[in-house]
């Protein structure tokens, strides 16, 4: 937590400034904030990035960060926000080795057959893998391509993105969307915080718990979430591994459950035997920010204008680019 929010920024009486961009407070450091931010800040706005917790230190630094649109919705959207960030992730792969996205093939597993996962078309290569493709007790499965964002190295990418267009998050608390101090156009990235800030109660925790390995040469990413609330993945990014997972739906406790590391990587080393052999580094505690639907809106407040963007479940990497260009274009779009 930072001190009281207490220093504004100047703005002209109508948010925009010389040059014709807007004053625009994001609040919020998380991985939609940062994205929002940098988008806004190439566009020509004046940006200020304002957030209880530093870069580091929100759930977006803990996530194992494959593309992947999981606990999104509405679907007919996500679809779209989930392409635009595949091929924005893809050239960064391909043209930007320090933001540390990698390409990575893998496989999604399910234990009962179905229909493509309703994702599909936001993905260029996927193949259906039948039962003789996957390991004993599945039904079918999923083999495509997808980034691998290694968010030890992105979130200090999107930093360094912002300091060059002289943006630095501060630290600091925000009670108040309608605070004088944030101006007259304020971008809400609160994530779990906007269920009090806003105040909005549709959005809950779903806790995440992981941990981390030594990299033992694994490639290739796998996902298995067979139960709604221990799911299993593997992600192996430049330097370790994150394994997990939890997906517990109402919970907030950020403790690490030494029991539940135990089920973690029983069920990971059961599908990849290699790591057993690997060394753990640390464990990981995440509250993901759920909702029934993402919010992406733009709110009158009386004098104020809030463009809301939260509510993107485990998919807040997934969808960051995508949910930006639409909060640039909502900014670009007021008189």
């Amino acid at each position: 937590m930072g001190a009281e929010l207490d220093r504004g920024v100047a703005h002209e009486r109508d948010g925009r400034g010389r040059g014709g961009g807007r004053d625009v407070t994001v609040v919020g450091a998380g991985v939609v904030g940062l994205t929002c931010a940098l988008v806004l800040a190439e566009a020509g706005h004046r940006v200020r990035v304002v957030a209880r917790e530093r870069p580091a230190d929100t759930t977006s630094a803990v996530a194992a960060a494959v593309w992947y649109p999981y606990r999104a919705s509405p679907h007919e959207r996500v679809v779209g926000w989930s392409r635009a960030g595949y091929e924005r992730f893809v050239r960064l792969a391909e043209g930007d080795p320090a933001a540390g996205v990698r390409l990575r093939a893998g496989v999604e597993l399910r234990r009962e057959d179905g229909p493509d996962p309703w994702w599909a078309p936001a993905v260029p290569d996927l193949r259906r893998l039948g039962p003789g493709d996957v390991p004993p007790g599945y039904a079918c499965g999923w083999r495509f391509t997808a980034p691998v964002v290694d968010m030890s190295r992105y979130l200090p990418w999107l930093e360094a993105r912002l300091a060059a267009h002289g943006v630095a998050p501060e630290v600091a608390t925000v009670r108040d969307l309608d605070a004088d101090d944030l101006g007259p156009l304020v971008v809400d990235c609160a994530g779990l915080g906007a269920r009090d800030l806003v105040p909005d109660p549709a959005v809950v925790p779903v806790r995440g718990q992981v941990v981390v390995c030594e990299q033992v040469g694994l490639e290739e990413w796998l996902v298995d979430e067979s139960d709604e609330r221990e799911l299993t993945y593997v992600v192996p990014r430049l330097d370790d591994v994150v394994v997990g997972g939890t997906a517990e739906e109402g919970v907030d406790d950020r403790r690490v459950d030494p029991a539940t590391v135990e089920r973690i990587l029983a069920r990971a080393t059961a599908l990849v035997p290699r790591l057993a052999a690997a060394r753990v580094l640390r464990h990981r505690v995440g509250l993901r920010p759920a909702r029934p639907t993402v919010r992406l809106e733009a709110e009158d407040r009386g004098g104020r204008t809030v463009v809301h963007c939260y509510g993107h479940g485990g998919a807040g990497v997934t969808l960051s680019w995508g949910c930006a260009v639409e909060v640039a274009d909502l900014v670009a779009g007021f008189p």
